[in-house]
């Protein structure tokens, strides 16, 4: 959390992205690897490819450091990153499904609130009438292009294998509740905004239809996107009155992209 005053306006920054780390990659659904090329290698690394003379490197580099260099091997879907539509199919209500890099700007830096369903247990279902309980408890009503935060506090055991197993996910009905209203954006702090799949997989099996992957299949018929891994949702000191700002990297013709998620929060400042 960083605080700042901005003509006499206390500007605070809660960052809601988790950190990626060689630690989960273990264990990770979607495997990621980060290759770290220290000072000295980045020297060697230098002389293939640039093809220097060795000898003139140490009079270019001070101390014999030249730069360090990460080599990421990851998916579009790894760390805090947003789904696009065309994650959940090829078309979005009969119109080709946008891609990552074709969605608004305007989506994505906006007015925010925080459903706070801590209350729920590992593969609940979260519906409508949830939503509709937690607004009116917190007196608020959803205004389009609102970013809507689901808390569930299971990004605390985001370094823990099985963490994508653990969380309570949003039913259909919630994500329609949500998106007929103006939300383009649901963010979660877990894995996934449906149900963890060893659940949806079991349900099926008993022969239950029609709710397997339900709100990520809504978006085949209405456009929206979903951060997943978000953290520090339990940081944000009130459940509305802030903004998000979490811009996608540009990937082309990707179905995701990772971002920054940031909540920030203005206040009056007179000191």
């Amino acid at each position: 959390m960083e605080s700042y005053i901005v003509s006499r306006t206390r500007v605070t920054l809660i960052d809601l992205s988790d950190t990626l780390e060689n630690g989960t990659g273990a264990f990770e659904p979607n495997r990621h690897q980060i290759q770290y090329i220290d000072h000295v290698q980045g020297m060697r690394m230098t002389v293939d490819v640039f093809s220097v003379d060795q000898g003139l490197l140490p009079t270019l580099f001070p101390d014999g450091h030249a730069w360090a260099v990460e080599v990421a091997t990851l998916s579009s879907h790894s760390g805090t990153h947003i789904d696009a539509p065309y994650h959940y199919g090829p078309t979005s209500g009969g119109e080709p499904a946008k891609t990552i890099e074709q969605l608004p700007l305007r989506w994505f830096f906006s007015d925010a609130f925080v459903l706070d369903m801590t209350h729920k247990r590992r593969g609940d279902g979260i519906t409508a009438t949830d939503v509709e309980v937690s607004l009116a408890a917190m007196g608020y009503g959803i205004k389009p292009y609102d970013i809507a935060l689901i808390r569930t506090d299971t990004w605390k055991a985001f370094k823990q294998p099985g963490y994508d197993m653990l969380h309570p996910g949003l039913e259909r009905s919630a994500t329609q509740y949500l998106v007929e209203r103006g939300v383009k954006v649901i963010g979660i702090d877990a894995w996934g905004l449906d149900r963890p799949f060893d659940v949806m997989f079991r349900e099926a099996a008993s022969g239950v239809r029609g709710r397997f992957w339900e709100s990520h299949f809504y978006g085949k018929e209405r456009e929206y996107c979903q951060i997943e891994k978000l953290t520090n949702l339990d940081k944000i000191p009130r459940p509305f009155g802030f903004k998000v700002a979490c811009f996608p990297y540009k990937l082309k013709a990707a179905s995701a992209a990772w971002t920054r998620a940031v909540a920030i929060i203005e206040e009056p400042f007179d000191g």
